[in-house]
C-alpha cells in the first residue's frame, strides 16, 4: 500500500511538472492539496508522518474529526526534535460551508475555499472575532453558472470582494472554482480562463495586496488544464489514492 501510494504521488507530481513545463511555469508555484475524504485516518497519519503539508476535506464534520485526530497523533510523538520539529499540516475546507457549521469549522480550518455570500462572510468574521483570530478565505466563483453548484456569479465577484474587505476578521487571499465535471477540455479551459481573468481584475482593481495570490482550480480529472490556465493550488484526491 505504501509503495503504491508513493508511486501515485510521484506520478501526480510528474504530471504537475509536465503541465508547468508546457506553459513555462515553475512546479514550486503549485500547492498540492491532498483531498483525503476517501481514505481512513491511519493513511492520513502516515501521510502526516511523511510530511505531506496540505490536506483538504469537503465536509466540516470530517475535517474537524480528522484534524483533531492528527493533532493528537502529533502530540503523542517523542519530544526528540534533533531531526527538526514536525509541522502541523494545513487543513483546507474545500466544500460548501453552511452558516450553522462555521463555529464548528473555525477551530480547525486554516483556509476556507468556499466563501460564496456576504451572509456567510459576516458569520465567519463574527465567529472568528470571538476566537480572536482572522480567517483566511477564498471566494468561490461559479463560472459555469451551474444551478447545482455553489459560488458567486462572475459579474458579482468584485462587489462581494469589496464587502469582504470591510469585515475585520476575514482575510481574502484569492479565488476558487470548479469546472463542470463531465465537460470537454475546451469548455473546462474556458471556465478556468474566465476565472483567471476575474482573479486578475480583482487583484488590479479591488484587492491590491501582494498576498492576494491564490487561484484554487483543478481536481483529479482536470488539474493539468487548470495549471495551464494559471492555477496556483490544485485539489487532488482520486489520482493520489487510486488503487489504495
Amino acid at each position: 500500500m505504501k509503495r503504491k501510494l508513493a508511486e501515485n504521488f510521484k506520478r501526480v507530481q510528474g504530471r504537475i511538472e509536465d503541465a508547468c513545463a508546457r506553459v513555462n511555469r515553475a512546479p514550486s508555484d503549485i500547492t498540492l492539496v491532498t483531498v483525503t475524504k476517501s481514505v481512513g485516518i491511519d493513511l492520513i497519519k502516515h501521510l502526516v508522518d511523511e510530511q505531506v503539508p496540505h490536506f483538504g476535506e469537503s465536509r466540516v464534520q470530517e475535517l474537524t474529526k480528522r484534524a483533531a485526530m492528527v493533532h493528537e497523533h502529533l502530540s503523542r510523538r517523542p519530544r526528540d526534535t534533533s531531526g527538526g520539529t514536525m509541522q502541523r499540516p494545513t487543513w483546507h475546507l474545500i466544500g460548501h460551508l453552511q452558516r450553522n457549521k462555521v463555529k464548528t469549522a473555525l477551530p480547525w480550518a486554516d483556509l476556507i475555499h468556499s466563501l460564496d455570500s456576504l451572509r456567510l462572510a459576516e458569520e465567519i468574521s463574527n465567529q472568528a472575532g470571538k476566537l480572536g483570530r482572522t480567517v483566511e478565505v477564498l471566494m468561490e466563483i461559479n463560472a459555469g453558472l451551474e444551478a447545482q453548484k455553489h459560488g458567486v456569479p462572475v459579474g458579482a465577484a468584485n462587489h462581494l470582494a469589496e464587502q469582504i474587505e470591510s469585515l475585520p476578521h476575514l482575510h481574502l487571499t484569492g479565488v476558487m472554482t470548479m469546472a463542470p465535471f463531465d465537460a470537454n477540455v475546451d469548455l473546462i479551459h474556458g471556465c478556468f480562463s474566465r476565472v483567471r481573468e476575474v482573479f486578475e481584475e480583482m487583484r488590479a482593481d479591488v484587492i491590491q495586496r501582494p498576498d492576494f495570490c491564490k487561484l484554487s482550480m483543478g481536481m483529479s480529472n482536470d488539474f493539468e488544464t487548470a495549471i495551464e490556465c494559471g492555477a496556483t493550488m490544485v485539489r487532488i484526491g482520486t489520482a493520489l489514492f487510486d488503487g489504495i
